[in-house]
């Protein structure tokens, strides 16, 4: 299993369609092969900055087969705009 995490910036004012758009895009990512789980936190402390955490069986699940889908251009379409700064994305492995 591969913990994808990312940092969300969203633009000042945009909080609530962000949130809005990510149900919709939501969907699209619990479809594809995979795909085991995500959540998304809202921080406490800095408005506008989210966290986003996925479950994916590998590695290239995320980076080969979403990232290369038609679905991924959907996701892109609802979500991409929002961001400011654009996120780096990290993968990461259980060691216990």
């Amino acid at each position: 299993m591969i913990l994808e995490a990312a940092m969300l910036n969203v633009k000042s004012g945009a909080e609530d369609d962000f949130e809005d758009a990510f149900q919709q895009a939501s969907n699209i990512i619990a479809s594809m092969n995979g795909y085991i789980s995500h959540e998304l936190h809202r921080c406490l402390e800095v408005k506008g900055k989210y966290l986003l955490l996925v479950k994916w069986e590998t590695l290239e699940a995320h980076t080969v087969g979403f990232r290369s889908s038609p679905e991924y251009q959907q996701w892109k379409q609802l979500l991409h705009h929002f961001y400011e700064p654009f996120p780096t994305v990290e993968h990461f492995e259980s060691i216990c």
